[in-house]
């Protein structure tokens, strides 16, 4: 029987910018790396004590070096930075931590810039710089739209965009628009709402409400869309899976030059009539051959929401392959 080998390592922080982040406050940030890898962490002065079986204190320092290298670059880490980092860890997830907190998009708002939480994620960023089209296919809370969102901004504020359009497909309303109170723009309102909360977040709301009155961002319905060519823009479709057919081929032949566009929607969260098949679903099966668009697919592993939302996508997952 082999004899497990334990040692000990001390890491020496600056105690100015290096101790609050990895202190985390009542040491919440080396508690999560003390349960998720099974090693001993104390801090004595101004180092820290990590004492553990000689893998799990490997990974342990590989670990803390690269969130010191991110910290040092400007980030501020979080908790559930961490808690993201240690996931893909523990998963066997052959990842490098500074790799994926340095993979980040600059916004205009009072956070520095936007990061990746997941490598799925940073596959998704990546893809939206090297592809004119790319879907994001994946449940609630993997950050597809918002990434897209944090892109679109960092597209504009460097100049490689003049124009932002975000879309949404109406399908709640359907031909009941009509019969709503209000002007169009309040008619469909409810169902931007979600791009305007994206939005807002990476902008202050007095700029980006100068950019909406001024038409550099447009937050529109997938209808109205139709007879335009959108040429110098970043576009984004949002819960395309409410697309039909038709409705999703003239979409993607509105991209003129010089232009982005990012397609997102959850498959399994189709909102159309049953006698009505999703655009989203066959655009996939469509163009998934033609080496120009990439498609990311998300899955529960990249829920980036509150832990429970994880769980609960995860249950309705199980749940819906046991009934099919």
């Amino acid at each position: 029987m082999m004899e497990t080998v334990t040692k000990t390592i001390e890491l020496e922080l600056d105690e100015v910018k290096e101790y609050p982040f990895l202190h985390g406050g009542n040491d919440k940030t080396l508690n999560l790396i003390e349960e998720a890898l099974g090693v001993a962490i104390s801090v004595r002065g101004n180092k820290l004590i990590i004492q553990g079986e000689d893998g799990r204190i490997d990974r342990a320092v590989r670990l803390i070096e690269e969130l010191r290298a991110v910290n040092r670059n400007g980030y501020a880490l979080k908790p559930e930075d961490i808690s993201y980092a240690l996931r893909s860890m523990c998963e066997g997830e052959d990842v490098s931590i500074k790799e994926l907190f340095s993979n980040n998009i600059p916004v205009s708002s009072k956070r520095r810039f936007i990061i990746p939480k997941t490598e799925t994620q940073r596959q998704y960023i990546n893809s939206i710089r090297m592809y004119d089209i790319t879907f994001g296919i994946g449940p609630a809370g993997t950050g597809k739209t918002y990434l897209a969102m944090a892109m679109a901004v960092s597209s504009f504020l460097t100049k490689q965009v003049s124009r932002i359009v975000l879309v949404r497909p109406a399908v709640e309303a359907g031909e009941k628009l009509g019969f709503l109170p209000g002007d169009i723009a309040e008619k469909v309102s409810p169902y931007l709402r979600p791009l305007y909360d994206a939005l807002f977040d990476m902008m202050e709301i007095e700029k980006a409400t100068k950019m909406i009155e001024r038409g550099i961002i447009e937050i529109a319905p997938l209808a109205f869309m139709r007879g335009r060519t959108l040429n110098d823009s970043f576009v984004i479709l949002d819960e395309a899976q409410n697309t039909t057919p038709e409705q999703m081929k003239m979409y993607l032949t509105r991209l003129g030059y010089g232009s982005k566009t990012v397609v997102t929607g959850d498959i399994t969260q189709i909102d159309l009539p049953q006698d009505k098949s999703s655009g989203l679903v066959e655009a996939i099966k469509i163009l998934r051959d033609i080496e120009d668009i990439k498609i990311i697919h998300f899955s529960e592993r990249d829920v980036v929401r509150h832990k429970l939302v994880q769980k609960i996508v995860r249950a309705y997952e199980k749940y819906e392959k046991r009934d099919s």
